[in-house]
């Protein structure tokens, strides 16, 4: 799998930490920003349209959202809400579209105003005066409900996710509580500890199962606030006596040509940086019985999230070198390795 070096689609004005796409209106939402330290590097999320032309793929900016002296540094996506984790909080976002059909009239000949500018080859009005129609987009955002969702000495939220019908929304940070809010009113319906330390991801199945990894190397599966059990992937995969590892990122995803079929994928990771790093690896569970189905190396880049694609046919890996790796999810086989950026690659959507 040789390194690629993937074009530019998008050069943001400040660190990017989140990102999401949204297929059905052809967007890509980046955001991030400098957070509350005077540096001069705002804060915002940032709608671009995502376009083909002559077979490559283009992003332009349709809208800037500022968000004011909070950096978002997670992001989750339902239809037209965001949820943008903001230091220890969560902010509940609605954006907009509306297309309208403007009337412009062309210019009279000798006039210093011109009309809108036709393409190469387009054939001329017939006569001055003669009314034109163009499209313009109007894109607006609103802030609904916001809510402070971690409440350690150091208040981070590190995750937040949507439930499959989008009513339900979990949060993870660095108090290690998962707690589950009402959209869009954020009223908290559940609140318990899931782990000792942060918690660094969390994932929500379709039949209401949450699955939490966190610093203290666990990775566990509940119902509501019970627990169901925890995940052990070197049941049948490689043993490691003296390095520790734990797990740092979770998602489902559907089976290919089935439609009840559910898959939970993980990533491992070194606990502790060391000099010669060993391996990462990259687990395929069951998605009812949580038993490992297959465990591949994924090399010794340190990887920092992980995405699925909506089909669940391939996987997304970013790393804090600032590549990204695309794997075939049924069989965790690489095809595409991409050197994107010279620093930690913290948001992937596919």
């Amino acid at each position: 799998m040789g390194r690629r070096r993937a074009p530019e689609l998008y050069r943001a004005p400040f660190p990017l930490y989140a990102l999401q796409v949204d297929p059905s209106a052809g967007l890509l939402i980046a955001a991030g920003g400098g957070g509350a330290a005077k540096t001069g590097i705002k804060n915002g999320v940032h709608f671009l349209q995502l376009e083909q032309i002559n077979g490559r793929l283009s992003a332009s900016l349709l809208h800037s959202h500022d968000t004011e002296t909070r950096a978002t540094m997670n992001l989750a996506l339902a239809g037209n809400i965001l949820a943008a984790g903001q230091d220890a909080h969560c902010q509940l976002l609605r954006f907009q579209i509306h297309q309208q059909k403007s009337k412009n009239k062309a210019g009279k000949a000798g006039s210093k105003e011109q009309g809108p500018r036709q393409r190469k080859g387009a054939a001329p009005a017939e006569k001055s005066g003669a009314e034109t129609h163009q499209e313009e987009i109007e894109f607006s955002v609103e802030n609904l409900q916001a809510v402070q969702t971690d409440f350690s000495t150091d208040p981070l939220q590190k995750v937040v996710c949507f439930n499959h019908d989008s009513t339900l929304l979990a949060t993870g940070g660095t108090d290690g509580y998962v707690r589950v809010w009402k959209v869009p009113t954020l009223e908290k319906v559940l609140e318990f500890r899931a782990h000792e330390g942060e918690i660094e991801d969390l994932a929500l199945g379709p039949d209401g199962k949450l699955v939490t990894v966190g610093w203290d190397l666990k990775a566990s599966v509940w119902q509501k606030d019970q627990l169901v059990t925890q995940l052990h992937w070197q049941e049948n995969g490689p043993t490691f006596s003296n390095t520790p590892y734990r797990y740092q990122a979770c998602r489902f995803g559907q089976v290919p040509d089935q439609p009840a079929g559910l898959r939970l994928f993980t990533v491992q990771i070194p606990h502790k940086r060391l000099r010669q790093p060993p391996p990462c690896y990259l687990t395929a569970w069951d998605g009812s019985t949580f038993l490992p189905l297959r465990t591949k190396s994924c090399g010794h880049e340190v990887i920092s999230c992980l995405s699925v694609s909506e089909s669940g046919t391939f996987l997304g890996l970013g790393t804090v070198t600032g590549s990204v790796a695309i794997y075939i999810a049924f069989s965790l086989q690489g095809v595409f390795l991409y050197g994107c950026c010279c620093c930690c690659v913290s948001g992937l959507s596919l």
